[in-house]
């Protein structure tokens, strides 16, 4: 009876055995296909630092004294942060539509032959096959794009798309094996210490070195979405799209724009933080374009009088687009928009920032206020549409009244005004009715 119970097992056991090893070659095949599998482009993520290279970023004490050296971070960012040159070719110049201002040219010379306009900026490395992100103001009109390396090295460079919404756009370099910048995972916090890199006024790659001044920062006009990290680090013209980084070495966001009454640093400059960053190279890199969400109405902040003590807070609905995903959810003219999602919506920046970070079709619920009731709004989301692009100024200045104003890359001047030209055009006819001889 014991033998027939042994036959009966080992016959149990045998059964089993080749469902285990069945399960055991597919798990196998499992972990193969993962493993062999190639990142695809639709799946481009923003590069991280590492833990080891995190550690060995991390600032060393100058004993006794507690000044730190920051040279770990900066070796390896700066191997990232590239300077870009543009060139704009003048095809014609202004006065030859004027026939005779185009016949002293012809005698004298064509002044737009050979004649270009060069600009520089700055870019940050975000793949090791090329991909730079930069401002979109840096690279605007530009016929050709040169990026120089820290290296040495120069190449030509080809736009994948630009984000003039955001002021960001991503150019790639037909090259390989570069070093990304590792993007940091948690937001900047004000007091950070922050390195700002870049090109300023072209004399070569620059570190300054200043705080996290104020996170957040918005209402300044400057692009259709705002929420900029400023810091005191010295930004000048030159290192607009270069990178701002923590003390680690690693990405916080890219330098933009400064405010200044004299063109130059006066400590306050302002850079787009990585969360935007992300956001608009993933559309770009995939689609060539950046998705945004889109509600449809037009608002305005609730809070109108800093010097009041009694101040509501909340978004107010001005206007509702017919046909808009606002207008089908049922939101309304008067309504006052509270929270969304749990997110308290202090200003009309923050529900702007909040819709646009979210993707088309996302649902969002409401908590307003209308006639004095709260209410719950259920929204969905439609792909926000084209809007026409808008010149990106990289300088705030001053005037002497102390009123802001909004300064952009410099404009060409004319060479004289409309009375010069008249007078010059005058005597250049007298002058060729005389065939050149003097009077």
């Amino acid at each position: 009876m014991s033998s027939s119970r042994n036959t009966n097992n080992k016959a149990s056991l045998l059964k089993w055995i080749p469902w285990v090893l069945l399960l055991i070659v597919i798990a196998a095949f499992i972990w193969l296909f993962m493993s062999m599998k190639s990142p695809s482009k639709d799946t481009w993520e923003p590069p991280r630092t590492t833990p080891a290279e995190q550690k060995a970023s991390e600032p060393t004490s100058d004993t006794p004294t507690p000044i730190s050296s920051y040279h770990n971070a900066v070796a390896r960012a700066s191997q990232s942060v590239v300077n870009i040159y543009t060139t704009q070719t003048m095809t014609e110049h202004p006065y030859m539509d004027d026939p005779v201002l185009r016949r002293f040219f012809e005698d004298h010379g064509d002044p737009s032959q050979g004649q270009g306009n060069t600009n520089l900026g700055s870019g940050v490395v975000v793949s090791a096959d090329g991909y730079i992100v930069t401002n979109a103001h840096v690279i605007e009109k530009a016929d050709e794009i040169i990026v120089a390396f820290n290296d040495g090295r120069k190449s030509r460079a080809k736009i994948i798309g630009t984000d003039p919404d955001s002021d960001l756009a991503v150019i790639k370099v037909d090259m390989t094996g570069l070093t990304p910048l590792g993007f940091r995972e948690e937001p900047a916090g004000v007091g950070d210490v922050a390195l700002a890199i870049g090109n300023p006024f072209g004399v070569g790659q620059t570190v300054t070195q200043g705080i996290i001044s104020a996170t957040g920062r918005t209402g300044l006009g400057v692009s259709k979405f705002e929420d900029f990290i400023q810091t005191d680090a010295a930004i000048n013209p030159g290192n607009s799209g270069g990178a701002l980084v923590d003390a680690h070495g690693e990405l916080v966001g890219i330098n933009t724009l400064i405010f200044s009454r004299s063109g130059g640093s006066m400590g306050i400059g302002f850079a787009i933080p990585t969360s935007i960053v992300e956001q608009v190279m993933n559309g770009l890199i995939k689609n060539g374009r950046v998705s945004r969400g889109w509600l449809g109405i037009e608002i305005q902040s609730q809070l109108r009088d800093p010097t009041q003590l009694e101040t509501s807070t909340g978004v107010e609905v001005l206007n509702v687009i017919d046909g808009s995903p606002a207008a089908k959810s049922g939101l309304r003219v008067g309504d006052i928009v509270l929270t969304i999602d749990g997110v308290e919506m202090t200003d009309a920046n923050t529900l702007i920032q909040y819709v646009a970070r979210k993707a088309p079709d996302s649902e969002l619920n409401a908590q307003i206020v209308r006639q004095g009731k709260n209410a719950q709004v259920k929204i969905k989301l439609e792909e926000r549409p084209a809007q026409a692009a808008i010149e990106q100024p990289v300088v705030m200045m001053q005037d002497g009244s102390g009123q802001p104003n909004l300064q952009g890359e410099p404009q060409e001047v004319p060479m004289m005004s409309e009375a010069e030209r008249d007078r010059m055009r005058e005597e250049l006819l007298k002058l060729f009715e005389r065939n050149g001889a003097p009077q």
